[in-house]
């Protein structure tokens, strides 16, 4: 007799167009779930959908949910959703995304990758690695991996690599085999509402590792740092170039093909042990790190030092993050997701550093109204290592505003503290003019934003 799970429920996703949402349904319907879901617009994650065959409706609409049992929500989607207004209605459970992964993945043996940045990376190198061991993990990601071309994969081993969200509060519901904690800054405040609150759910976070698990935390961030007296689970190791790690790295050494560096290994009660020359085929010491948070919890599980370095030399990339789109004259066009000042700083810090005769020209596409005003100063001050920005329209992402912002004032905040050339446009159009007009010689041209940047950078080939 053959049992199908869930058999008599519909599980229904509002906002199944989002990378997260996108890449749950598609674990979902590999378990044997029946799934549908509804967004605004077509994109490529919606393209995925109806390759797997999961029906997806265009535009929120009360009929969409006719026959579904179960809701799930995204964080963006707002309380007067027609779909989710028809479900409370209805009496339907809804769960928010987190909430539902949770459910999934608590039979599995998770890898949880949390903090403000760096977790797609992060996350998409540890599945890297398991893949060179021959470990067929699930992996549900917050960015498409090029070895798979999405931004999930159904493996066949009970191995769990996910990305966490932070952004409602909700990955505090994943259970917790290992975790990764990269960092913490002011991100998401609007939940949040401080950075100390923001900390306080970290510690919490961290304290759910359980006596079988482990947590590995990067003490070269202060405000990781910050929280480690606060913890009252001590089962966790630290990573990074501070000379305390666990887990610390030397000889570093980069180029414009791969970084190169080696780590030295201290366990309490075990011998120190090396890993040495790993190679990975990205730039920046950001990367670096997030290189050895995978190679700590890699090692932490029994993977071998040479399954970790070819997983690591033979990594793929992620889509967004440093990803080469064109060359113009003698200038190469980059799309990166960089959308708060410390990922600004950390991925222009890494090109000057590896490009050194090159023109550094930022595309910047600020992503939402509140983050721009809570973090204005640090955005002002995260360009300093760029030669000329190109501003561009603030993308509000739905958001609306009491406070108007002088965007001249910004952009002059913007000259002063990062001493750099600043051109404002107002749309694709006029940034590849100005690219057409201003562009030549050795530059290498990096649009930066969350928002529709990476469109307007995939579209100057066309237009100029």
């Amino acid at each position: 007799m053959k049992i199908e799970l869930a058999k008599n429920e519909l599980i229904h996703f509002v906002g199944i167009g989002g990378i997260g949402m996108n890449g749950l349904a598609i674990i979902m319907k590999g378990l044997g779930f029946k799934v549908q879901g509804s967004d605004l617009f077509s994109n490529k994650n919606t393209d995925n959908l109806k390759k797997e065959k999961i029906k997806v409706f265009f535009g929120h609409n009360k009929r969409n949910i006719k026959n579904s049992t179960i809701l799930v929500i995204s964080s963006a989607i707002k309380k007067n959703n027609p779909e989710y207004t028809e479900a409370k209605k209805k009496g339907l459970p809804i769960y928010k995304r987190g909430e539902m992964l949770g459910h999934i993945v608590s039979l599995m043996k998770n890898i949880v990758v949390a903090g403000s940045h760096g977790k797609t990376t992060t996350t998409s190198l540890i599945s890297s690695i398991f893949a060179k061991s021959n470990i067929d993990a699930t992996v549900i990601n917050g960015g498409i991996l090029n070895a798979f071309e999405n931004s999930a994969r159904l493996g066949k081993s009970n191995w769990c690599i996910l990305e966490s969200d932070e952004s409602d509060g909700s990955f505090l519901n994943l259970p917790l085999t290992y975790s990764i904690v990269t960092n913490l800054d002011s991100e998401h405040l609007d939940y949040y509402k401080s950075l100390e609150n923001l900390k306080k759910n970290f510690i919490n976070f961290i304290n759910k590792t359980p006596s079988f698990g482990k947590n590995f935390i990067c003490i070269d961030d202060k405000n990781n740092k910050s929280i480690l007296s606060k913890l009252k689970n001590t089962n966790f190791l630290t990573y990074g170039v501070d000379k305390k790690s666990n887990f610390r790295i030397f000889n570093i050494s980069q180029n414009i093909y791969y970084s190169k560096f080696d780590i030295k290994i201290t366990i309490p009660g075990k011998k120190d042990k090396y890993l040495r020359n790993v190679k990975i085929p990205l730039n920046g010491l950001h990367n670096i790190r997030n290189a050895t948070a995978a190679s700590a919890v890699a090692s932490t599980v029994g993977i071998s030092k040479d399954f970790i370095k070819n997983g690591l030399k033979s990594f793929k990339g992620v889509q967004r993050r440093f990803s080469f789109l064109f060359k113009y004259r003698d200038a190469i066009f980059i799309d990166d997701y960089a959308h708060h000042p410390t990922e600004i700083s950390e991925v222009l810090n890494g090109v000057k550093n590896v490009y050194k005769n090159k023109k550094i020209i930022c595309v910047f596409q600020p992503h939402r109204i509140s983050r721009v005003k809570n973090l204005r100063k640090e955005f002002s001050k995260s360009f300093k290592n760029a030669d000329e920005v190109i501003l561009c329209p603030i993308y509000k992402a739905g958001e609306t505003s009491k406070t108007k912002i002088n965007y001249d004032n910004f952009a002059k905040e913007i000259i002063k503290n990062s001493d750099v050339k600043l051109i404002l446009i107002n749309d694709q159009y006029e940034l590849s003019k100005y690219v057409r007009q201003c562009v030549y010689g050795q530059s290498i041209v990096i649009g930066m934003g969350a928002g529709t940047i990476s469109n307007w950078m995939k579209m100057i080939p066309n237009l100029i």
